[in-house]
C-alpha cells in the first residue's frame, strides 16, 4: 500500500513478503542460502539477477525482510496495478528520467528499508552482463549496501500444466552475497564516479553469480 502521497509502506512490503511466502513455498522448493547476509537494519539494495518472471516474487518471498521493488510500468495493468502499489512496490517508466520513481526509491533507503532492483533492467540471461547505471545512483545517493542475489533454477525447465513457468514443486536455489559498499569511498557522485562504481558492482554481481553456480551445482 501507499501513503497519502503515493509513496510506497513497510505495512504494504510486509503484506507482500508473506503473500510471497505462501506462494513461493506452496508452488515451489527454494532453497536459501546466506539469507544472513542481507543485514538485519539499516537502508540496503538488494541486486538480482533477472531470467524469469518469478525471479521478483521469488526473492519477495525468501528474503529476510520485506523488499520494495523498482518494476517497469508496463507491469502495472488491470487489477495488477493496485495490487503492486498496495504491496509497496514501485512502479518506473524506463523511458523517462521518471523522478517519482526516483524520488520513491530514496524514500525507501531513507526510511531504512530494502530497495529489489534488477540492475539488468529487464529479463535476460541473468548473467549481469549488461548493467544500467541505476544501481549505482541508488546506492551512492542512498548510502546503501548492495547484497548481489543470484537466483538460480528458475528457467532450466518448463512446467507441465503452466509451460511459462518452472515445474511445480521443483527446487529454486536464492543465494544471499556479501554486502558492499559500491561507492569509492571518497563521496563523489559524479557521472565518472557513478561509472566507476557500475563497473565495481558489476564485478562483485558476475563473481557472486560464479561462486553460486559453484556452490549449488547449477
Amino acid at each position: 500500500m501507499s501513503d497519502a502521497t503515493g509513496a510506497p509502506t513497510l505495512r504494504g512490503a510486509a503484506i507482500g513478503r508473506t503473500i510471497g511466502i505462501g506462494l513461493m513455498y506452496g508452488l515451489w522448493k527454494p532453497r536459501v542460502l546466506g539469507a544472513w547476509r542481507v543485514p538485519a537494519a539499516g537502508p540496503v539494495i538488494l541486486a538480482v539477477n533477472h531470467s524469469h518472471n518469478i525471479d521478483g516474487p521469488m526473492l519477495m518471498g525468501t528474503a529476510p525482510r520485506p523488499v520494495h521493488f523498482l518494476i517497469k510500468k508496463e507491469a502495472f495493468v488491470g487489477p495488477l496495478d493496485p495490487f503492486l502499489h498496495g504491496i509497496g512496490q514501485i512502479e518506473v517508466d524506463r523511458r523517462v528520467v521518471d523522478r517519482t520513481a526516483i524520488s520513491h526509491a530514496l524514500g525507501v533507503l531513507a526510511d531504512g528499508g530494502v530497495l529489489g532492483i534488477f540492475p539488468e533492467g529487464t529479463r535476460g540471461e541473468g548473467d549481469f552482463a549488461s548493467l544500467r547505471a541505476g544501481l549505482a545512483y541508488f546506492a551512492v545517493r542512498g548510502g546503501a549496501p548492495i547484497v548481489p542475489v543470484a537466483v538460480l533454477g528458475s528457467t532450466e525447465r518448463r512446467g507441465r500444466l503452466i509451460r511459462g513457468l518452472p515445474p511445480l514443486r521443483s527446487r529454486v536455489d536464492v543465494v544471499f552475497g556479501d554486502a558492499f559498499d559500491a561507492s569509492g569511498g571518497d563521496g563523489r557522485r559524479t557521472r565518472r564516479a557513478l561509472d566507476e562504481a557500475t563497473l565495481r558492482i558489476q564485478a562483485k554481481l558476475t563473481a557472486h553469480l560464479d561462486s553460486a553456480k559453484r556452490l549449488t551445482g547449477r
